[in-house]
């Protein structure tokens, strides 16, 4: 194993679209949506047969930090960070970097996202290896695409240069945001365009030089706290520094940017899992293409994905719904509207009602 390889899970997100399951304080990739881990349990074990588990820092915050550790009892609590507000995924990975490139000035860092399925464990751990093997000879900045399946219109795109770099790497030509149906389809057509997974691996000092150039602001606010590492007021000066950051991702304030940027292609089973729509395609289903979780009765009920683990529930003569029963709310949406659950988040929280989030 790689002692110079090193993990980021970023777990910091609220997954606003899995509501009311995913909440504040115990979001979707601390709760069990497949198997019996949580996504984050699932994510650090993929990780760990080739990333030391001392190697592995995860990125969240202070609401959900407890739950972190509690649910991670092999990580060391010091490389579990809580970020004192947010500021999406520039800042967390600048301040992971930076903690880690003081601790070991040749890392190369593994950057991956804490909520995702991925079935096809060693083909992921393979592509991971690569990529990592392609960051420690180059001052590239690298990427993994998915194959794309479909035409999804829940996924960012990357379109790469076809001709090969090395070992199957490839430049990256444009970012594209999540497309419409049409421009998707266009996608798939072209050939040369791959579902954005949201994980990076660089080398420490690269990254910091990339960041210089593009993000300059970022890179001097915590360029600051490198000297406070340990310090008994590191946590006061790490609050005054995100006060100062923007609220951006790496996608955009950096990746975009960057003419710098390689994209290895992902095989393996892959899905940000982004919706409750996409829990309900990846889910086993009966007969009659519904998936019920819980002491569930349907009669002329078709495609549907019903979660009421706690309460007796019965569907008559409906299709196409998410139904969401926990103890504190129920959730009733048709399928294709499932990526708006994020406004009943948002209206919950005009209305100040912090118990349901």
């Amino acid at each position: 194993m790689n002692n110079d390889l090193f993990a980021v899970i970023m777990a910091g997100g609220i997954g606003s679209r899995f509501w009311p399951r995913s909440k504040e304080a115990k979001p979707k990739h601390l709760i069990r949506i497949f198997g019996n881990n949580s996504m984050i349990q699932d994510t650090v074990d993929r990780i760990s047969p080739i990333i030391p588990k001392e190697n592995t820092f995860i990125i969240t915050n202070r609401i959900q930090k407890p739950r972190v550790k509690a649910q991670l009892k092999d990580i060391p609590e010091e490389n579990i960070i809580d970020e004192p507000f947010r500021k999406n995924t520039a800042a967390c990975i600048a301040l992971a970097s930076m903690l880690i490139k003081q601790k070991n000035e040749n890392a190369i860092i593994v950057n991956l996202p804490s909520d995702h399925l991925i079935n096809d464990v060693t083909s992921f751990q393979k592509t991971i290896l690569k990529a990592v093997e392609f960051a420690k000879k180059s001052d590239g900045l690298v990427t993994i695409g998915i194959k794309p399946s479909r035409p999804e219109t829940g996924y960012g795109y990357i379109q790469i240069d076809e001709r090969y770099v090395d070992n199957s790497v490839f430049p990256v030509l444009t970012y594209a945001e999540k497309p419409n149906l049409e421009t998707a389809r266009r996608f798939i057509i072209a050939g040369d365009f791959l579902w954005n997974s949201g994980m990076f691996i660089w080398r420490a000092d690269i990254i910091f030089k990339e960041l210089k150039k593009h993000m300059p602001d970022l890179y001097d606010e915590i360029l600051k706290l490198e000297s406070k590492i340990g310090a008994v007021d590191f946590d006061r000066e790490l609050v005054g520094a995100y006060g100062q950051l923007k609220s951006i991702s790496i996608d955009y304030g950096l990746m975009e940017k960057s003419d710098n940027v390689y994209c290895i292609k992902g095989y393996f089973d892959w899905s940000d899992v982004g919706s409750w729509e996409e829990v309900y395609y990846l889910s086993d289903k009966d007969n009659d293409a519904n998936v019920k979780i819980g002491d569930i009765y349907t009669e002329k009920t078709f495609g549907s994905y019903i979660f009421s683990p706690k309460k007796f529930t019965a569907l008559i003569g409906v299709e196409q719904l998410i139904v969401i029963n926990t103890n504190e709310a129920l959730l009733i949406c048709n399928r294709e509207n499932s990526q708006e659950v994020k406004q009943v988040v948002d209206h919950l929280r005009m209305h100040n009602r912090a118990d349901l989030l």
